[in-house]
């Protein structure tokens, strides 16, 4: 399993979101930092879920980041994220 299916699996089973994308933008980041010859580095979540709803912005984001601190601990430099409440 890649990075980018990790991610998803992960996010699907802590949010339970109405939609998700996850989009591996490592290609965009060649010879930057945190960049590595094999990708995997950079991605893009876009996800709506009722988990957010009442919730900050700030606060969404730190549930993203708490559900996926393994991988960002593991090779994820950059993660941009786009949450919505359902």
């Amino acid at each position: 399993m890649d990075t980018r299916e990790r991610i998803a699996r992960r996010l699907e089973e802590a949010l339970q979101p109405e939609t998700l994308d996850v989009i591996d933008e490592s290609d965009l980041h060649k010879g930057h930092h945190g960049a590595r010859p094999g990708g995997e580095t950079h991605y893009r979540v876009r996800v709506t879920a009722a988990a957010f709803r009442g919730k900050s912005r700030v606060e969404m984001h730190r549930m993203i980041n708490a559900v996926l601190a393994d991988e960002l601990a593991d090779g994820v430099h950059a993660l941009a994220i786009e949450a919505k409440a359902a």
